[in-house]
């Protein structure tokens, strides 16, 4: 079992900036990458971004040039940082992490999600 505990959720003005955190514990035997999606009512979870082991990433073009994707490897931890938001990226935000729990299995696990509220 791996469980994965989000933070850094709120109400902010549009332009202001949110640190989200996501801390990983359990059954890890390794993180192959982690991710942030988002989720508003109605509509499907989307990607945000990702990040491998070796720091490589990938950003929804939404959020490009103001999200920055990071993680600390060591403490299995991924970060958002979220600068100018738009009312738009109002959203629930989950961590995502695709982790061997055993040597040889492996799956994607999910965070209970942080609420963004960008008011405007």
């Amino acid at each position: 079992q791996v469980q994965l505990v989000e933070s850094g959720g709120g109400l902010v003005q549009a332009g202001g900036s949110l640190r989200l955190s996501c801390a990983a514990s359990g059954s890890i035997f390794r993180i192959i990458a982690m991710g942030w999606y988002r989720q508003v009512p109605g509509k499907q979870r989307e990607l945000v971004a990702t990040i491998n082991a070796g720091h490589s990433t990938d950003y929804a073009d939404f959020v490009k040039g103001r999200f920055t994707i990071s993680r600390d490897n060591a403490k299995n931890m991924v970060f958002l940082q979220m600068n100018n938001l738009k009312a738009e990226d109002t959203a629930v935000y989950y961590c995502n992490s695709r982790t061997y729990y055993t040597v040889t299995s492996w799956n994607d696990f999910w965070g209970q999600g942080t609420q963004v509220t960008v008011s405007s």
